[in-house]
């Protein structure tokens, strides 16, 4: 029996990842009276939330558009409650 590897999206989620959502109001220079939205969906840690920083500094950088305001939504994957230990296993055939 070959042994069994963890999948690594779940290891992903035990070490913290979980779906997050930013919605980023900006404006741009040609239409500065005109708010202008930009949603992504990704997984990130809270509450430091290293790659949405990284996006965040990118875009600074690089894009014209000034940012007025970033709303951030997050939820765990998983939470302690959802994690249960198993004390006896069955096989059913």
């Amino acid at each position: 029996m070959p042994p069994r590897v963890l999948d690594a999206s779940f290891e992903r989620m035990l070490a913290g990842y979980g779906v997050t959502t930013a919605e980023v109001l900006y404006r741009m220079p040609d239409h500065p009276a005109f708010l202008q939205s930009f949603s992504w969906q990704f997984d990130d840690i809270a509450p430091h939330y290293p790659r949405l920083r990284r996006f965040l500094d990118h875009w600074e950088r690089e894009v014209e558009a000034a940012i007025h305001s970033v709303r951030v939504m997050h939820r765990g994957l998983i939470a302690p409650q959802e994690v249960r230990m198993v004390r006896d296993a069955g096989v059913l055939h």
